[in-house]
């Protein structure tokens, strides 16, 4: 990672515009912002005018769209497309038992506005895309990126860089947390320091490798935190600064980044002058995980027949242990996805094997893998266990 001095005071505050006044309740609602110097009543008014979108109302989401509408920001966006699921409670705070099927749109504004009915509340429910971003980006101040793919990261960075908006950026996997802020006019953007996607599959989503349940509060509310330091252009912000986080260690380290001047986006040559396909570009296939695609596909009702009539070939399961304690296909041998190339030795004589997984995306690189090995018969099963669960065993547990 390339080092240079960070930037050591905010550059300016954002180009907030509408005049607003302060009622008396809200004026008792954020006393304790009101006699801070650094805020003061001019800053509590700029956070009352400022209008902030939140890409995800999941992890992160939660936290900032709870912590940006007690502070004071006016109007928050929503962006989302997806329903609560029980999976989600573990770290979705915003969200409760009682909205289980409900959109995340939906119940994190009506979360929002029980913190703070002062807040007025835009929702976007639609999957942001290069023919969208623009249009719905260029209505904000800046936008706070909660997503948790690669492709959305890249379009929000565009985005962001050609309009000139600031991006408060944050990620979380595990243990482990990552903030920054990136606004080219002052400094790096995200393609400066990440220029290509990792290959795909390469990184797992938390899906697959678990998130501690209280790390994206922590990660949230550092992003909100940078955001209210850009609307009031105070303190030192985030920008050409890259701030990781370790929570078992409890633990932070900073690396300091610089504007790269062949970034295809922000440096001084650009040649992406216009968002592009995405997912083409992370070569991300969002349909493969249910999907038969090929003759390699096999969906669990298929995998189910096959076992009942006793036909000769191995059920592969590539999960980690964890998963697999929690639940599995009767009859599957175990062996995960990170061992399986040196393990390779262990299946010699297996000419039919099916492989699956929670979703089927690392058994269709398991598949993958052992056709390029040399195994000649090697099937993938779409939607994993999640599938399994739906068509043929609903006792089997979801996670």
């Amino acid at each position: 990672m390339i080092q240079l001095e960070a930037t050591d005071t905010c550059p300016s505050p954002l180009n907030v515009m509408e005049e607003v006044e302060l009622s008396n309740e809200e004026i008792l609602r954020y006393g304790r912002h009101l006699i801070m110097p650094e805020v003061g009543l001019e800053g509590q008014k700029r956070l009352k005018a400022a209008r902030v979108l939140l890409v995800g109302t999941g992890g992160l989401g939660s936290p900032l769209g709870m912590y940006l509408a007690a502070a004071g920001v006016g109007t928050l966006g929503l962006v989302d497309f997806d329903v609560v699921d029980f999976s989600n409670l573990q770290r979705q705070v915003i969200h409760g038992t009682k909205d289980v099927g409900r959109p995340k749109l939906h119940s994190a504004r009506a979360r929002i506005l029980d913190i703070n009915p002062h807040c007025n509340v835009e929702l976007y429910e639609t999957i942001l895309t290069s023919q969208n971003a623009l249009e719905i980006i260029g209505e904000y101040d800046m936008v706070i990126d909660g997503t948790d793919n690669f492709p959305t990261r890249y379009l929000v960075n565009d985005a962001c860089v050609l309009l000139g908006k600031p991006n408060v950026y944050g990620s979380i996997f595990r243990f482990t947390g990552q903030c920054s802020v990136f606004w080219a006019e002052h400094g790096p953007c995200y393609r400066c320091l990440y220029p290509e996607p990792p290959p795909p599959g390469m990184v797992p989503s938390c899906a697959e490798g678990g998130v501690l349940g209280i790390l994206p509060g922590i990660i949230g509310c550092m992003q909100a935190n940078e955001g209210v330091k850009l609307i009031l252009g105070k303190g030192e912000p985030l920008i050409g600064r890259f701030l990781l986080f370790d929570a078992m260690r409890m633990r932070f380290r900073e690396f300091k980044l610089r504007k790269d001047p062949e970034c295809p986006i922000c440096g001084e040559n650009p040649t992406v002058r216009e968002l592009i396909d995405y997912n083409e570009f992370c070569g991300v296939h969002p349909e493969a995980e249910s999907v038969p695609l090929t003759e390699f596909d096999l969906t669990p009702a298929q995998v189910a027949e096959r076992l009942q009539r006793g036909d000769p070939f191995l059920l592969l399961d590539v999960r980690n242990p964890e998963e697999w304690a929690i639940c599995r296909v009767e009859g599957a041998r175990l062996i995960p996805l990170p061992e399986l190339p040196g393990r390779l030795g262990e299946l010699e004589g297996a000419d039919d094997i099916v492989c699956y997984c929670r979703s089927g995306q690392r058994s269709g690189r398991a598949a993958e893998l052992l056709r390029a090995s040399g195994f000649r018969n090697v099937y993938n099963m779409v939607g994993g266990t999640l599938r399994w669960s739906d068509e043929v065993n609903p006792s089997m547990p979801k996670y």
